[in-house]
């Protein structure tokens, strides 16, 4: 049993898929980070100097003066500001992986168009001579194809 759990894991597809499950969660992390740090920040400024990761709705009837003193009270909040961070999270990457898989077809698809013409010759199936494709008798044995 270990040696076909070695055997499987060792196989070329599983260790691609682990190396982009690696990949895209530092991807994400670089993303969030963008978000975060470097596109809300001016968003932000443009709208009023809004900090949209404290923005909330405090579902409980005390006033707080911030998101963290009403999570540190213990208070239900939704805090839609960090779903408005986490939706332009998933949109970049969305986009980015767009990309990504429109180069890849394209590129796919050139390695298709260069690849070899389609044959224009057969061989007969009675006689196994080659004739070509567009026949519908064999000139060698004349058998009807």
């Amino acid at each position: 049993m270990l040696k076909e759990f070695k055997a499987f894991v060792m196989r070329g597809n599983v260790l691609d898929l682990a190396v982009a499950v690696i990949i895209g969660a530092a991807f994400g992390k670089v993303i969030s980070s963008f978000v975060a740090d470097v596109l809300m920040p001016p968003i932000g400024l443009v709208l009023g100097k809004v900090d949209f990761s404290g923005l909330y709705a405090n579902l409980s009837g005390t006033s707080y003066p911030s998101l963290v003193a009403a999570k540190a009270a213990g208070a239900a909040t939704i805090n839609y500001g960090v779903f408005v961070n986490a939706t332009i999270d998933f949109l970049i990457v969305a986009f980015v992986l767009f990309l990504i898989i429109r180069t890849a077809n394209h590129m796919q698809l050139a390695v298709v168009k260069s690849a070899a013409p389609p044959p224009v010759t057969k061989d007969c199936p009675y006689c196994y001579s080659a004739i070509s494709v567009k026949a519908t008798r064999c000139p060698n044995c004349t058998s009807s194809l």
